[in-house]
C-alpha cells in the first residue's frame, strides 16, 4: 500500500491535510480520476470510431481528431480546477502539484489513443496503389 497525503478543502475554504492509502492503481482508477464526463464521451467516440471504420470510412479521420480535441478540452477543465484549488490552498509542496498534473494527462492520453487508432484504420483503408 502507498500513502499520499490530500488536501480536503471544505465549505468555509480552509483545507485540510488527510491521508489515504493506495493500492496499484488499475486502468478502472485511471478511468476514474482522469474525469468520468470525458472519459466516457472519449469511449463513445472510440466506439463511434469502429462503428465508422465499419459503415462510414471517410468519418474515421474526423472521429479520431474529436476524441483528441475531447481529450485536450477536458485535460484543460482539470487544470484549470487543480490551479482554482491551489489557489484557495495557498502554500502546496510540489509532491501535491505534481500529482494533480498527473491525473489531468489522463484524458489527453487517451484521447492521443484514440487518434492514434484512428490513424492506423485509415492506413489500413487506404487503397493500395
Amino acid at each position: 500500500m502507498k500513502e499520499e497525503i490530500i488536501y480536503v478543502v471544505d465549505s468555509l475554504g480552509v483545507s485540510h491535510p488527510e491521508t489515504i492509502e493506495r493500492a496499484n492503481e488499475p486502468i478502472t482508477n485511471l478511468f476514474m480520476e482522469g474525469g468520468l464526463v470525458g472519459m466516457i464521451a472519449i469511449t463513445l467516440l472510440l466506439i463511434a470510431l469502429f462503428l465508422a471504420a465499419w459503415k462510414a470510412p471517410k468519418w474515421v479521420k474526423e472521429i479520431g481528431i474529436g476524441a483528441l480535441v475531447v481529450g485536450i478540452f477536458w485535460s484543460l477543465r482539470g487544470l484549470s480546477q487543480m490551479l482554482g484549488v491551489l489557489q484557495m490552498i495557498g502554500d502546496v509542496s510540489p509532491a501535491v502539484i505534481c500529482g494533480g498534473l498527473k491525473v489531468t494527462l489522463i484524458a489527453t492520453s487517451y484521447g492521443l489513443i484514440v487518434f492514434f487508432i484512428s490513424l492506423i484504420i485509415r492506413v489500413i483503408q487506404k487503397p493500395r496503389i
